[in-house]
Order: structure tokens, then C-alpha cells, then sequence
């Protein structure tokens, strides 16, 4: 029986991750707190270089199974599986992404896959336009491009929804204020 939980917050650029990991982390006792980038090779060897990452990155949560510890992930290879669909990347990685979801799922913990979304999406504009947002060859940080990963993203919450019943899975729109969201996730994830 899951005794921890296990959470990923995934989102285009400018949705809000880094604000509602940082409150989860310091709300959700016992929580540690993850930030992925995946790879840097976004050619076609790089395939082989994120699977690897994240097939490790499963052994080392199967070890971290009922230890009484929250994780708490910004971005995990949901995000790869989305540049790879949107031609970030020169690689498909479905076929290591099914696997790898797969597994996921199978892991002793109460799984939360909550993607963030901005209902009004002028707001990525303001968003995106902050100082300190990391600059990617790939990926870069404008507006119609956090507007396509959105939409990747949100079909992505209902083929998990859909297919994998041991993940709970929730859309949350991050328009409103800061308290609005922090009132959002405590409910989710009753603390």
C-alpha cells in the first residue's frame, strides 16, 4: 500500500510550474522536489541518451517506494514525450514513452500527473517576458510555441486519464491569482 506520494506538474513554458512546485515543496511535508531538463541532444542519438535517463530515473523511484517521502517533479519525460511530438527533438520517443509510462503506473504510490494551463493564453505573453527564464536551442520561450505545448499537453492529461487508471490525473487552469492555485492544489492533493 502507497504510503507517499508521487507528483508531477507538467505545462508549457510560462504556465506557472516553478511557483506551484515551489509552494508544494515547502507546504507538503516530507516532500522532495525534482527539476528535469531531459537531455541536451536533441539529434537522433539522443533517443537512446533520455531513454536510459529515464528508465534510471524508474529504478531509482522503485527504491524510494514506500519510504514515507513525497516526490515532487517539475517536468519528467511527459515533457520529452511532448517536444518529440512537436519536432523539438529529431527523434520520436513514443515507443520508449509508452514503456516508460507504463512502468510509472505501476508504481506504489498515489500518482497526481497535474498539468497546468492558462485559460487566457495572452497571459503566456507577460509570462514569458520575465527575467530569468532559461533560453533552450529548441524550445524556445515565446508565445505560439507555449501555446502548441499546451494543447500537447492537455491531450496528453486525457490519453493518461484514459489509459492509465492508477494515475490521477487533473487539468488546472492558472490564470487567477496565487492564492486561487495554492487553494487548487491543497484540494487536490488534500493537505
Amino acid at each position: 500500500m502507497a504510503n507517499s506520494k508521487l507528483i508531477v506538474i507538467e505545462g508549457a513554458q510560462g504556465a506557472g510550474k516553478t511557483t506551484v512546485t515551489d509552494y508544494i515543496r515547502h507546504s507538503l511535508k516530507y516532500t522532495n522536489l525534482y527539476r528535469l531538463c531531459g537531455t541536451s541532444d536533441s539529434s537522433p542519438t539522443g533517443f537512446q541518451k533520455a531513454k536510459d535517463m529515464y528508465i534510471d530515473l524508474l529504478e531509482y523511484l522503485e527504491k524510494l517506494q514506500n519510504k514515507s517521502i513525497n516526490l515532487l517533479f517539475d517536468r519528467t519525460f511527459f515533457t520529452e514525450e511532448i517536444y518529440s511530438r512537436l519536432k523539438f527533438k529529431q527523434y520520436d520517443f513514443a515507443p520508449a514513452y509508452k514503456e516508460i509510462v507504463e512502468k510509472f503506473s505501476k508504481l506504489d504510490f498515489d500518482i497526481y500527473y497535474i498539468t497546468l494551463y492558462l485559460e487566457d493564453t495572452t497571459l503566456f505573453a507577460k509570462r514569458l517576458s520575465r527575467d530569468g527564464k532559461a533560453i533552450t536551442d529548441y524550445a524556445k520561450f515565446d508565445v505560439s510555441s507555449s501555446i502548441n505545448q499546451q494543447n500537447e499537453y492537455l491531450k496528453m492529461a486525457d490519453e493518461i486519464a484514459h489509459n492509465y487508471p492508477n494515475i490521477k490525473v487533473y487539468k488546472v487552469a492558472n490564470d487567477g491569482d496565487e492564492n486561487e492555485i495554492k487553494s487548487k492544489i491543497r484540494e487536490i492533493l488534500d493537505f
